[in-house]
């Protein structure tokens, strides 16, 4: 709809930022980023939250991530106009909030209920203030030009999201790869390495939606270290929810093993079940990797 902005016969630039602050008690979004150990799933939250609002992974980079206490503020360069138009339209919508609420949930385990505040800046203009006129926006942006290059810590995130997304890089010598022992809190599902987590309402909806008929069979896996789901317990639940379906039946499953495991219901032994019953694609689908192409 826009003509692709030209400055002195260059190409469209601008830069925005995002302040992020949670709505809910108890979560701190500045304190998660600065946790080492969290920090790069927050990074990656965001960056799912991009892809998502901007039409994905082109025309804009994140420079830096930063500390504007009480908000969590996320420097974009834009370096395309179309892409820039669309983050705002998501923006405007409320789908940015949205998607930064869902993923994160998914990703950092947040009680359902999680919600973000935002404000956009451009220097020093308020851009919520003038949500309904795009082409304002966009000028506000394109005269708020970077003043730094990206930052380290972000090429350092960038690089990890990388390496995680192609799993590791083939190892010239194998017997290097043996000798890494697996950290206590991951496991190794198809040569890749996942970090383990107990298991959410997201992973049982996925589930219950892709596994069928092989609902018995997963269960029967289960059940060989869940005393909930040994002997009878699995013929049980089929008869009870009969009527309302393969759906019910396999939310029931999950969600009884999650019931009786408690903290151990992991992530790690339910791919592990998929996997003893053949069932990858699933088990792909529930950790969020992409099909190859």
């Amino acid at each position: 709809l826009y003509k692709s902005y030209t400055v002195d016969g260059g190409p469209w630039t601008g830069c925005a930022v995002m302040f992020l602050q949670s709505l809910c008690p108890g979560v701190n979004l500045l304190s998660l980023y600065k946790d080492q150990q969290r920090k790069f799933i927050v990074f990656k939250v965001i960056k799912l939250t991009l892809i998502d609002s901007a039409g994905g992974l082109g025309g804009y980079e994140i420079l830096k991530v930063h500390d504007a206490d009480p908000f969590l503020g996320v420097e974009v360069k834009f370096v395309d106009v179309a892409a820039c138009q669309q983050f705002l339209e998501s923006y405007s919508s409320g789908a940015v909030r949205q998607s930064f609420s869902q993923h994160a949930c998914r990703l950092l385990v947040l009680p359902q209920e999680f919600s973000v505040e935002t404000q956009l800046k451009a220097s020093t203009h308020i851009l919520d203030l003038c949500l309904d006129k795009l082409d304002l926006c966009l000028q506000h942006i394109h005269l708020s030009q970077p003043e730094r290059l990206r930052d380290e810590e972000i090429d350092h995130l960038e690089q990890q999201l990388q390496n995680q997304a192609l799993g590791p890089a083939p190892q010239p010598t194998p017997i290097t790869q043996e000798e890494s022992p697996i950290p206590s809190n991951c496991f190794k599902f198809q040569n890749r390495v996942f970090e383990d987590r107990m298991l959410t309402s997201t992973d049982v909806q996925s589930f219950s939606n892709g596994v069928g008929r092989q609902w018995k069979h997963v269960g029967r896996a289960l059940g060989k270290n869940c005393r909930a789901l040994k002997g009878p317990a699995i013929d049980n639940l089929a008869y009870e929810y009969e009527r309302e379906g393969l759906y019910e039946q396999a939310y029931q499953l999950l969600s009884r093993f999650i019931q009786a495991e408690g903290r151990a219901a992991k992530l790690s032994r339910l791919v592990k079940a998929l996997e003893d019953c053949k069932l990858t694609s699933l088990a792909e689908n529930i950790l969020d990797i992409q099909p190859r192409e």
